[in-house]
């Protein structure tokens, strides 16, 4: 990689930061953030399933970063594409007087998964769904799994693919925290693939109550065309650890000093296209360096 692409995309180097505290998913058994069915999502590319390469060995730390985003950042533009593409389904329902049995199922799906309560078709399960069947600026995402997972070094990144530090709730669905004190019962979460980390991550802050006030700066940008910010969105991170403000400030300066909203900037490139055809072709590329900042071509066809 040139010397000017590394220096668009760091603008200083930064210290790496310590694990902060998990996501706190209180009172169920972890989900995953799997897909309800939907015909007009593609099958999952098979590089979205590869795991966490090895980023110990990098002596530089400017080269170590770079390796990091650039494998971290396809898998969020593959992420955001499948919810842009749920989301549309979702706007097509509401034009419709009638839902039919397959259309009323996926509604109930997404309205467990994303905790909607409401009368199945209303306008009012419809507004809060809209509301938390969206995206996550990429700056936001960069910044906390680089926080949370040393730059995927930490145990939970490299033995349980946690770029975030979830929790889950059930005996063996994860890895058990070695500082876990006497008596309690969370694991850090394992899953399959880094993606799905990060799946599940977006997840969690479209439907915690605690990230209420995130959903409600989305949908204030929204409202006002204003564009998505990781910076912005990143106040309302104020419950994802117990250092509180001090967190947010954290993962605002990792944004800031990482140059993470060039991220932002290319993903809003790329979604100035929102066709059908164009958001399967990004939720299908056929190789991740596709979706990496600059590429002209998103390679439509899937692996799988």
């Amino acid at each position: 990689m040139s010397a000017a692409m590394r220096s668009l995309m760091l603008v200083v180097p930064l210290v790496a930061f310590a694990i902060g505290g998990g996501l706190y998913v209180p009172s169920e058994r972890y989900n995953t953030g799997s897909e309800p069915a939907l015909s007009s999502l593609p099958p999952l590319p098979a590089w979205a399933r590869e795991g966490l390469p090895d980023f110990s060995g990098y002596r530089d730390t400017t080269e170590k970063k770079v390796a990091f985003f650039s494998f971290l950042y396809p898998r969020i533009v593959l992420a955001n594409s499948r919810i842009l593409i749920e989301r549309d389904y979702l706007d097509s329902l509401t034009t419709k007087d009638t839902l039919s049995k397959q259309e009323h199922t996926w509604l109930t799906a997404q309205s467990k998964r994303l905790r909607v309560e409401g009368e199945p078709g209303s306008p009012e399960q419809f507004a809060v769904l809209r509301k938390r069947l969206d995206v996550i600026p990429p700056s936001l995402i960069l910044a906390q799994a680089a926080n949370e997972s040393a730059w995927g070094t930490s145990r939970f990144a490299l033995r349980g693919n946690n770029l975030f530090g979830q929790w889950c709730f059930s005996k063996g669905c994860g890895l058990v925290p070695l500082s876990r004190v006497e008596g309690a019962s969370h694991e850090v979460a394992a899953f399959s693939s880094p993606y799905h980390s990060v799946r599940a991550y977006i997840q969690n802050l479209n439907r915690h109550a605690s990230y209420q006030g995130l959903r409600d700066t989305r949908l204030d940008d929204r409202e006002a065309g204003d564009p998505l910010s990781g910076l912005a969105l990143a106040r309302g991170l104020i419950s994802y650890s117990e250092r509180g403000e001090e967190y947010v400030n954290d993962i605002r300066s990792m944004i800031r000093y990482n140059n993470l909203e060039f991220y932002d900037t290319e993903f809003r490139r790329i979604l100035s296209d929102l066709s059908p055809s164009h958001l399967k072709s990004l939720a299908s590329a056929s190789a991740e360096q596709v979706l990496l900042p600059g590429q002209k071509s998103t390679g439509a066809s899937a692996e799988g």
